[in-house]
Order: C-alpha cells, then sequence, then structure tokens
C-alpha cells in the first residue's frame, strides 16, 4: 500500500514538473516570436522580485470598475495613496490609462496595477532623484535614464531623435516617468488629453496611456500569464524586471478597492 501511494505522489510531483516545464517553453516561444522584444536596460527604482514562475499566471487584478472621474476618482486615488505610498496623481493617471485601454483596446484588458508596478520600478512614480509629481502629473523635472551605450546589462542604441527627447545626439536614453526610448515613443505615443497636442513622455497621463498601448499592441490578453509576461518582456527584456513588476501590481490591487 505505501508503495502504491509512493508510486501515485512521484507521478502527480512528475505531471506537475512537466506542466510547469511546457508552460515555461510555452512563454520562452512566445517572446523568441514577438516583433517587439524590449531591450535590456536598467529601471531607475527597482525593488524586490515576487516569486513567481516566469509565464504561469498574470498578477491578480481588480474587477471591479474604476471611479470615472470627479470627486469619486479623487477620493479613490487618495485611498490608494494611503495604502500604497504612491501620490494620488499617479493612481489617476494609471486608472485613466486602464479606461482609455478599455475603450480603445478591450479586449487586451490590461490593470491599472501593471501599469503602477511599471510606473514604481521605472522612476518611482515620477519620483526619481528626488523629483515631485506635480497637480498636472509631470515630475518637477525631467526624467532621464541612463545613455544606452552598450555598457554591461544595458542595450547599444545609437541616437534616434536627434537628442530631441533625452537631450544625447549621440546615445538613445529613455525618457519620463514610464521610461520610453525615443522610437517607441514615436511609434505608439498617446496624447491622453484628446486635445490635439503633441504626446509628451514626461507626463504620466501621457506615459502611461502609452504603456497601455504599448503593451496592448500584440493582441495580447494581459489576464492570461504567458501574455502578460511576454507583453513585460517586450517592455523591458528582463525577467528580473517582469517579477518587480509582477510583485507590485499584486501589492496594488489591495489597495485600489473602490472609495466608498
Amino acid at each position: 500500500m505505501v508503495d502504491v501511494v509512493v508510486v501515485k505522489f512521484l507521478r502527480i510531483a512528475l505531471i506537475g514538473f512537466v506542466g510547469s516545464v511546457a508552460l515555461g517553453l510555452v512563454w520562452l516561444f512566445t517572446l523568441a516570436a514577438d516583433p517587439l522584444r524590449g531591450h535590456d536596460r536598467p529601471p531607475l527604482d527597482p525593488v524586490k522580485e515576487a516569486e513567481v514562475e516566469p509565464g504561469s499566471s498574470a498578477p491578480a487584478g481588480l474587477q471591479q470598475a474604476l471611479p470615472l472621474s470627479g470627486d469619486p476618482l479623487t477620493a479613490w486615488s487618495k485611498q490608494v495613496g494611503e495604502k500604497s505610498g504612491m501620490p494620488p496623481r499617479a493612481a489617476i493617471a494609471y486608472a485613466n490609462a486602464q479606461r482609455w485601454a478599455e475603450a480603445k483596446r478591450p479586449a487586451c484588458k490590461v490593470n491599472w496595477t501593471t501599469l503602477a508596478g511599471i510606473g514604481r520600478v521605472e522612476s518611482k512614480h515620477g519620483q526619481h532623484g528626488g523629483a515631485e509629481l506635480m497637480p498636472d502629473g509631470r515630475p518637477s523635472k525631467p526624467i532621464i535614464g541612463v545613455a544606452l551605450d552598450g555598457s554591461p546589462g544595458i542595450a547599444a542604441i545609437a541616437d534616434t531623435d536627434g537628442g530631441a527627447l533625452d537631450g544625447d545626439d549621440k546615445q538613445d536614453r529613455a525618457v519620463g516617468p514610464m521610461q520610453f526610448i525615443p522610437t517607441t515613443w514615436k511609434l505608439f505615443a498617446v496624447r491622453a488629453s484628446g486635445d490635439g497636442q503633441p504626446a509628451d513622455p514626461q507626463s504620466l497621463d501621457d506615459a502611461a496611456t502609452t504603456a497601455a498601448n504599448y503593451l496592448c499592441s500584440q493582441k495580447r490578453d494581459l489576464t492570461v500569464g504567458t501574455d502578460w509576461w511576454a507583453a513585460l518582456h517586450a517592455y523591458n527584456a528582463s525577467t528580473t524586471y517582469a517579477k518587480q513588476v509582477y510583485g507590485l501590481a499584486q501589492r496594488y490591487a489591495t489597495s485600489g478597492a473602490p472609495a466608498q
């Protein structure tokens, strides 16, 4: 009887192991086929990574409808700020970006918590280097990343914009609270307000909405584990980075219950 139990246990364990390996291979093949595979670049404000198997699942997201605007959205953002430590103005930017995606990319199902995780790792929600996130959604001073010059762990990308966005006419740099490189910004930029003015990578409203547009660009469903991980790897080609965002998104999901 003991031998039978042991055999059954080993069989179950083997099935679980094979399933995990297969899921990991699916995720790796998804990355290899992704035309928007991200570049290696160090995030400005990294955090501890979550203990999660890459490709296994997407972070838990809130299913409740977000407040639309005005006083309910303000109250919600303050609640998020109190529970998570992020500036309430940042929470508004992420919520509006999710609503933009719900209207323009409904099949994608990107959640504000994932956008907030990216914003935290990339720039501390627009507060990198002692900056303050201002009421208009812009940092008090421009946020510019390191030169993408091919140093260890960093992609090599020669200047593509004449320094117009990043102030560097030799190498590209990631810019703004969500750290877009100039070429990606040119392709996916969205003006959140829809006022007809050029999108501004230093505006968290524009940058968060552009991030939603970029993450959703390959017809992904970000509630599916392999799609979520592929999208994050396209944003930044680092599993450590994706694990950091995953952990933050999970934590933010507990801070954003709709305000009463």
